[in-house]
Formats: C-alpha cells, structure tokens, sequence
C-alpha cells in the first residue's frame, strides 16, 4: 500500500506554465524529475504505475508535462524548446521538495532530453539522472548519433533497457554504457519492449516488470 498521494503543481515556465504531479511519500531522500515520452504524457498508465511503485519505495517524483502534450499538439516541440522545459521542471523540484536529493531523468525522449540539458549545462543540484528506454535510434533504424553528448553527462546514470526495444540496439547501446566508466550502469528487463511490456510467453506479467523497474531505480539510488 503506497502511502500519501501524488497532487497536482504547477511549474513555472515561459511563455506558460508546465503541469506537474508531484508525489512526495513518507520518508523519501530522493525526488525523480521524471519526465514522459514522445508519445504520451504524464497520465499515461506507465508514468502513474511507475511513480506509484517508487513511492511504494520510498523514491519520490515530480512527473512533468511538456507545453506540446498539455496542448494537445500530435508532434514535440524542438529540442530546444523541451531542454528549457526540462531546466523549469529541475528548478520547481529544487523548491517543491528543497530538503531532498534531485535525480533527473524519464521515460524515452523524457530522459534523453534530460541528458541533452545537462550534457549542455550540468545542473549543480541533479546528482544522479535515470533513464527509461533510452531511446537511441527510431524504431528499428539502429544507429547511434543520439548518444554522441551522453559523454558530456557528469552526472551517474542508470539506463533500464528492455531487451526488446527496438529503438535501442542493446548491441550498440551496450559498449556505449561501458565507454562511459563507472558512473553508467546498465540494467536489462528481460523480454521487455519499449513500453515494457513483456510476452506472455514469458510467464511474466507487466506488474512484475514494473515491480522490477521500481525496485532496480530504488536500489541504485539508495547506495548513492
């Protein structure tokens, strides 16, 4: 039973404000900026079960909504209109939640946008980013030119990769993890899609999954 419940905030931001959940459950050290993916926002099942199983844990998060999703616009604005959206969100959990620790990060063009902001400008108080489907290339066109600022990251991060994701090759995203040294860490959900969704061949189910995704964040960032 997951205590306390998430509350809706809003983020400051120009030219409008950004919507938030944030969720802040008893005993927490660390607060998630967690952000969504291309194609849904910070409703989507995903997002909510994921904050629910952190919280569970004791990980809290501030999900956030980028301007493009909240107007209903079908495609993300420019990335660099999304990095400012992602700079916004870090300063709102920096005074939503000052007494905790801030991790950075997201599900797919969330997290990659994160890793784009703090490659160009570390953000002083975001000490460790985590990332959700890392989303390296377009869907079954394996490459790796959206990796290539991941060197410039400072921060520790932890990639949680299905291993059927076809928009990360685990052939070519592995060896990009591991030139980044000790402070990349790879962890793979077996069968797992993009989505992370799993078979049902596999004998596993999506709560399993998630249950493994929330207790391999929670655990990461409680040796940090």
């Amino acid at each position: 039973m997951t205590a306390g419940a998430p509350r809706e905030v809003v983020i400051p931001h120009a030219p409008a404000p950004l919507a938030g959940f944030l969720w802040l459950p008893p005993g927490a050290r660390w607060l998630y900026v967690l952000g969504h993916g291309a194609g849904a926002g910070m409703r989507h099942a995903f997002m909510a079960d994921v904050a629910a199983a952190l919280a569970a844990r004791g990980v809290a998060t501030l999900r956030w909504e980028m301007a493009a999703r909240t107007a209903g616009r079908g495609r993300p604005d420019p990335a660099a209109v999304v990095v400012e959206e992602v700079r916004a969100a870090i300063a709102a959990a920096r005074a939503l939640a000052p007494g905790l620790r801030l991790c950075a990060g997201g599900k797919s063009m969330g997290g990659r946008m994160t890793t784009t902001a703090l490659a160009a400008r570390a953000e002083p108080d975001v000490e460790t980013v985590v990332l959700l489907g890392f989303p390296l290339h377009p869907a079954n066109q394996p490459a790796t030119t959206r990796a290539v600022h991941l060197p410039q990251v400072e921060a520790p991060m932890l990639f949680v990769q299905g291993t059927r994701d076809a928009l990360a090759d685990l052939t070519l995203l592995r060896p990009i993890v591991a030139s980044l040294g000790p402070r990349a860490t790879i962890h793979e959900i077996d069968g797992a899609d993009h989505g992370f969704a799993v078979l049902r061949r596999t004998g596993r189910t999506d709560a399993e999954v998630l249950e493994e995704i929330a207790r391999t964040v929670a655990d990461w960032l409680a040796v940090r």
